[in-house]
């Protein structure tokens, strides 16, 4: 039997000693074999609920993303880039596993991916490279947890909340968390409506809360930001721990950092707060969509403490890429800044917990930062999450997963015309996991059209609801051109359901 060591097996040893240890000391007893050719680094950072409508480097006429625009001079810049759901579970896997929703089956609330993904995911194809991650958010980490198998440094999300959060109920209860976290809230937690299940348990926890952040709440005038089950968290204390660990640990890593702002709640900072105050923006107004949950009078205020909340995240990526560039880590970095999803803030719609898929809660930011590039590029084909993966492999030369779905991204593709394909967007999260698709949403995307249909809901009764726009001339989606171009969706129609035949044929019980 030959007495070596492979890549993966000097990184994990390596990342057990010191750093000035653990390198020098085991490069010299393996006779230096992984410095030829000089591996990049990947890291995937991940703001969640970002769309793409709401940043001004994409024509919002609000000024979200200031640093985000100087700094993405230097990037390549992708403006028709589609999540592949429309919340966290399905969006985060197909950026993670490179395939759709109706594929890797994360399609549920909370989530997990079909068994054989659980191997075969963005870690696994980096397994060269040191793999490590976190997220602030916790039906992210339901992922996180199904491939830490192959992943070297698994940040638990408790790491970089303040203390004193739910943690101890999270640890008590790792496989009930679901119910063990709602049962928390109402207990514990006053509700903004003013009352709690429990009065005397809320108001210890607000005392206990009050201790160990009192010193934060100047600085977030709206609160501190939060899950929802924690008591809250900061982008810097995330920023700098990271920053700490991606400068200590072996290289060439491969990192995924998912970010919870700026989903709600909106809780900027105070550098940030009421910037976009009797600024005069009114959007355009739009009718009320069938899938309403209820038309919020305040939905304008919201919209603005949603876009004050994305200068918080526009500054502490700005502060991000300077301490990668500040540490040399950029000059053999590839760099990707996206979201998992969108935000709705119009037709009725407050968030993502909608079966609608609008462009803001669909179209997200995406833009790469590859090493040694100075002038930026913008990108207009239509590109989509499940195409992250087959294109960081090809560019750091790792191989090309057998199981993506996703094409290699423009402009690093062997060819500049891109493939004649579809993009789809996927939502359904009322079906049966291994089921055929009965209750669903879904987007094709295609040209300058995008086909919406809608089938299974109380609103969509028979066959459903299509609905088509021309989203080059009519990005606000205001015209459904169903009826005046029959053949347009006749053709896109039968393509999508020729597709979903071929998904559910797996799940069609004999």
């Amino acid at each position: 039997m030959k007495n070596q060591i492979n890549r993966r097996d000097f990184l994990k040893l390596a990342s057990l000693l010191p750093l000035g240890v653990a390198a020098p000391r085991l490069l010299r007893s393996l006779g230096d074999p992984f410095q030829q050719g000089q591996p990049k680094n990947v890291l995937i950072v991940v703001f969640d609920a970002w769309s793409a409508y709401n940043v001004s480097l994409y024509g919002y006429p609000r000024d979200t993303t200031p640093t985000i625009n100087r700094l993405s001079k230097r990037a390549v810049r992708y403006h028709n880039y589609f999540a592949g759901g429309n919340f966290t579970s399905p969006g985060t896997a197909s950026i993670l596993t490179g395939v759709l929703p109706w594929t890797h089956r994360a399609f549920q609330l909370n989530g997990e991916v079909a068994e054989p993904f659980e191997t075969r995911n963005f870690f696994a194809a980096f397994k060269n490279h040191y793999n490590i991650s976190y997220t602030h958010n916790s039906w992210a980490y339901t992922l996180l947890r199904q491939f830490s198998r192959d992943i070297d440094e698994l940040i638990i999300r408790e790491k970089l909340l303040i203390e004193f959060s739910d943690t101890f109920i999270t640890q008590l209860f790792k496989n009930d968390f679901d119910i063990a976290s709602v049962s928390w809230a109402r207990n514990m937690k006053i509700r903004e409506e003013g009352y709690a299940y429990s009065m005397f348990l809320s108001h210890l926890y607000e005392h206990l809360e009050d201790r160990k952040t009192g010193d934060l709440k100047p600085f977030f005038p709206r609160g501190i930001p939060t899950s929802g089950i924690d008591i809250g968290f900061t982008l810097e204390q995330a920023r700098t721990y990271i920053m700490d660990r991606l400068v200590s640990i072996p290289k060439p890593f491969a990192g995924y950092f998912h970010f919870l702002p700026p989903h709600s709640p909106y809780r900027t900072s105070k550098d940030f707060f009421n910037v976009f105050e009797d600024d005069g923006y009114m959007p355009v107004k739009k009718p009320i969509d069938i899938f309403e949950r209820e038309e919020h009078k305040n939905i304008h205020l919201k919209r603005r403490m949603y876009d004050e909340f994305i200068l918080y995240c526009d500054d502490e990526f700005g502060k991000l890429y300077n301490s990668l560039e500040r540490s040399g880590l950029l000059e053999n970095t590839w760099l990707v800044l996206t979201s998992d999803h969108g935000e709705l803030l119009e037709r009725g719609i407050i968030g993502h917990s909608t079966s609608a898929l609008y462009q803001p809660v669909v179209r997200v930011p995406m833009m790469i930062f590859e090493p040694g590039r100075t002038e930026g590029m913008d990108i207009y084909d239509h590109a989509s999450a499940i195409d992250i993966l087959p294109t960081l492999t090809h560019v750091t030369g790792e191989p090309l997963p057998d199981w993506t779905e996703g094409v290699i991204l423009p402009p690093f593709a062997p060819t500049r015309e891109m493939p004649d394909r579809n993009v789809y967007v996927v939502r359904a999260t009322e079906n049966g996991k291994y089921d055929p698709l009965s209750i669903a949403s879904i987007a094709l995307v295609r040209d300058d059209y995008k086909l919406h249909r809608y089938f299974g809901y109380k609103q969509t009764p028979g066959d459903g609801i299509v609905k088509l726009y021309d989203i080059k001339s009519d990005p606000e989606e205001l015209t459904d051109l169903a009826v005046t171009k029959r053949e347009t969706t006749a053709e896109l129609l039968n393509e999508l359901n020729l597709k979903l035949k071929e998904v559910d044929a797996p799940y069609l019980k004999s």
